[in-house]
């Protein structure tokens, strides 16, 4: 019991930073403000794993690369302690490698979370004061959907068509990570 507790609070403390670490990329990739009740809390709770690493790890066209190898690191770190707290013998191949699956899985329910949020608000509260944000987080990936898929009447259908395909992703990730653990 104590192992499934440690493994649990390890797998959901490292989860909340490595989310919000790359929440802070994206926003600084899509040039989401900071100047918001996301942004400030984002910039909080991230400010004390990316300054550091900053002094050694500089941008690169106009890639936060600093905050993308806190992700990477902590997320490596949340892995390997699970595998020693079960009482494996962590591969350092295995670990990056599940690190950068899990990254990617993370950031597609940031997507989804963000998605969601914006089409809740949309029909709710439009003029909502974080509206902005989930605005031009997902209006990269919404654009070239609305392209092709008209509104019908006046509902705009392309946040579920986004939906829809960011959940095939996951799966299609998922089924990727099955056939390279399977023997």
């Amino acid at each position: 019991m104590f192992v499934q507790i440690t493994t649990f609070l390890v797998e959901n403390i490292v989860a909340f930073f490595v989310i919000l670490l790359l929440a802070r990329f994206y926003f600084q990739l899509l040039r989401v403000g900071f100047r918001n009740q996301i942004g400030e809390f984002v910039l909080a709770t991230t400010s004390w794993i990316v300054l550091p690493l900053r002094r050694v790890v500089p941008g690169l066209a106009g890639l936060d690369l600093a905050t993308l190898l806190a992700a990477w690191l902590l997320q490596c770190a949340g892995l390997w302690l699970r595998v020693l707290i079960v009482g494996g013998e962590p591969s350092a191949g295995a670990i990056a490698g599940v690190a950068l699956i899990e990254l990617a899985r993370y950031s597609i329910y940031i997507l989804i979370f963000a998605v969601f949020i914006q089409a809740i608000l949309s029909w709710v509260n439009p003029e909502a004061p974080v509206m902005p944000v989930f605005n031009a987080m997902t209006r990269p990936f919404l654009r070239p959907l609305r392209r092709f898929i008209p509104p019908v009447g006046r509902v705009d259908l392309t946040p579920m068509i986004l939906l829809l395909l960011l959940f095939v992703l996951l799966m299609l990730i998922d089924g990727g990570v099955r056939a390279l653990m399977a023997p």
